[in-house]
């Protein structure tokens, strides 16, 4: 390295994120720190109001940079869910799980519905909520719970 040159820092933060993490490096890396804090967060575009989850760090709509975080609260609604009784690389040792997804109004959020809820409890049109988690192997992630 020429001399007086810093070595640019790689901010790999999301590597933290899910039972395997397939990226380490995001413009959203804030994601992470927010689950840390017990925060699961969307964001929101500044220039044309599109609300995004997973987070982005440009809108899909309208291209802008400009996006806000915003904290995902209240309950959502289950509109779509499925037992996974096979899943990829990596993913064998958490076999069954269920996926979803919770209709929040202005945006829906995909993931994990937690594994203590027996099946026979899960119904279209529930009232669920998203909330933050540590795994065992000290990964951060989300799941979806009972309201």
């Amino acid at each position: 390295m020429a001399k007086g040159k810093k070595k640019k820092e790689v901010d790999d933060r999301f590597k933290r994120f899910g039972t395997v993490s397939f990226t380490a490096i995001s413009k959203v890396n804030d994601f992470v720190d927010y689950l840390a804090q017990g925060k699961v967060m969307g964001t929101k575009c500044k220039k044309c109001g599109t609300v995004h989850f997973p987070p982005v760090a440009d809108c899909a709509e309208c291209l802008s940079s400009d996006v806000e975080w915003f904290e995902v609260t209240g309950t959502g609604k289950l509109v779509s869910f499925s037992k996974l009784t096979y899943g990829p690389v990596g993913f064998e040792d958490d076999l069954p799980y269920a996926i979803a997804i919770l209709d929040y109004g202005d945006y829906k959020v995909f993931g994990r519905i937690d594994k203590n809820i027996p099946d026979e409890e899960l119904s279209i049109g529930i009232a669920m909520k998203t909330k933050p988690i540590t795994l065992p192997n000290d990964q951060l992630s989300y799941v979806f719970t009972k309201a």
